[in-house]
């Protein structure tokens, strides 16, 4: 006879249990950055998730009330990540998954907090996880790294930042780095930090680009791992152990507020949109010479806004343009800016893997022109490319041809700045005035379900084994 716990009754227990260990993590999933794994925007798990969600849903598990703030709920193991603003307060906020309940929040002080947009907030990037740490970033505190409990691991100053607009790139954490782009008016620059320790691995200087809000994307290429950017005019990849620029595509728009996607097909989508690069609508002023000599009353060589008409392009951008925040603008400035909208071209471009120097006439695979999203990322999805512009205009296109598949409103139809994500066969989009629209993922959609949450939104759902964590200006949300 065989003794419990050995010979071959020890070998199936130990085989069953394997067993058992590998079908949870196999169900397991997490939503570590801003879109989940990869930034794709995609649950990695194939459980059933809810259409009918809203504010009285019975698919609602826990609603909690939640402080204000723009950052999107990041989730690993039974802990959700925020920040938010109490107050004035700049917070990290970990939750229970389980029953929403805040589990501890640790405070960023400030000596002052930076100039945001109107509707901007001071907790706009996205935390990132690898499981063990966590790291926020703040503006104006700069940025911080916890463990899972809330013990601070190290803290790093940063800003405020050259910006009325704030600091809005998420941070994001592969192989041991945390990785950042801080584009702004001056002194922009991409950098990775050691997770454990906070010292910097290596910093990359990206003054040629003013503001943009497109967080850092991983590319695998051939096994070499490339951080991607897209900003002002073009998209670069750099190597992630260096930070040099391995290549570039050209021909984006001025400003780039949304962050490319890395397909299931390979190709990286980059999308940029900025007011007057669209093929019919386009913006051009005056050379400096001509403003000046009507407008520039005290001849002193430049441009101060008093100086300007209400409502000129310029003087509509004046602290875009003004990149020093001197208060003037120099004729080195305003023809900068001049030739941005010149060039500047609002298009969604697919591009193909392994490009090295300036690949912009060889590794473009297509690009499209219309209806393009502003703050809205590109979603791919069930193989194809969704792109949802302001006003609710929802365009699905095809991956290989770029060819559009439908172009429609969906119910809606105001601002996008939440991104869209997919799982179990449907996309989920959020426009700022608080408007759930539910589509089934194809190229031929159809509207599946709408709801209204009555409270402006402005973070990313996620999307963790069956279940939508949901957060709006007052609320956070778990849906199952």
């Amino acid at each position: 006879s065989v003794e419990p716990g050995t010979g071959p009754m020890r070998f199936a227990q130990c085989l069953l249990l394997a067993l058992a260990t590998m079908a949870t993590s196999a169900t397991a999933a997490n939503w570590p950055q801003f879109r989940g794994v990869g930034g794709s925007g995609l649950a990695e798990s194939g459980r059933p998730l809810p259409t009918e969600i809203g504010p009285d849903s019975k698919h609602i598990a826990w609603k909690v009330a939640f402080p204000p703030g723009h950052s999107s709920p990041i989730l690993f193991g039974d802990r959700l990540f925020l920040t938010a603003v109490r107050e004035k307060t700049l917070l990290t906020i970990a939750v229970s998954k389980t029953t929403g309940k805040i589990l501890w929040e640790r405070k960023a002080p400030y000596t002052s907090l930076e100039e945001i947009h109107a509707i901007g907030s001071h907790a706009q990037p996205s935390p990132a996880t690898d499981g063990k740490l966590v790291v926020s970033l703040f503006g104006s505190s700069g940025m911080y790294c916890h463990d899972l409990d809330g013990k601070l691991a190290w803290k790093k100053d940063m800003g405020p930042f050259n910006n009325d607009f704030g600091a809005g790139t998420s941070p994001v954490i592969v192989d041991g780095l945390v990785i950042t782009v801080q584009d702004h008016d001056t002194e922009s620059f991409l950098a990775a930090y050691h997770l454990k320790s906070g010292k910097l691995a290596w910093k990359t200087d990206r003054g040629e680009f003013p503001r943009n809000y497109c967080s850092p994307v991983i590319w695998n290429v051939g096994g070499r791992k490339q951080v991607i950017v897209a900003a002002t005019l073009r998209v670069v990849g750099y190597d992630l152990k260096s930070g040099k620029e391995l290549w570039t595509v050209r021909g984006l728009s001025r400003t780039v507020c949304n962050t490319p996607v890395v397909g299931g097909d390979g190709k990286l989508y980059v999308a940029g949109w900025a007011r007057g690069g669209d093929i019919d609508e386009r913006i051009s002023v005056e050379p400096f010479a001509k403003l000046a000599a009507a407008r520039d009353k005290n001849n002193n060589g430049t441009l101060e806004r008093a100086e300007l008409e209400k409502g000129h392009a310029i003087e509509r951008r004046f602290s875009q343009v003004d990149r020093d925040k001197t208060g003037t603008i120099t004729r080195k400035e305003y023809e900068y800016y001049r030739n941005l909208f010149d060039v500047a071209r609002n298009v969604v471009l697919a591009i193909k893997p392994g490009a090295s120097g300036d690949a912009t006439k060889t590794h473009v695979a297509w690009e499209y022109r219309r209806h393009i999203p502003f703050c809205a990322s590109p979603l791919f999805f069930n193989n194809t490319l969704f792109t949802v512009k302001d006003g609710g205009i929802l365009t699905s296109l095809d991956p290989q041809s770029g060819k559009p598949l439908l172009t429609k409103r969906v119910p809606g139809a105001g601002n996008y700045y939440s991104s869209p994500v997919a799982g179990d066969g449907k996309v989920y989009l959020l426009d700022q005035k608080g408007r759930l629209s539910v589509i089934s993922g194809e190229g031929k959609w159809k509207v599946l379900h709408r709801a209204q949450f009555g409270e402006e939104t402005y973070a990313t759902p996620a999307l963790v084994d069956g279940r939508i964590y949901l957060r709006t200006h007052g609320h956070l949300y778990c849906f199952k």
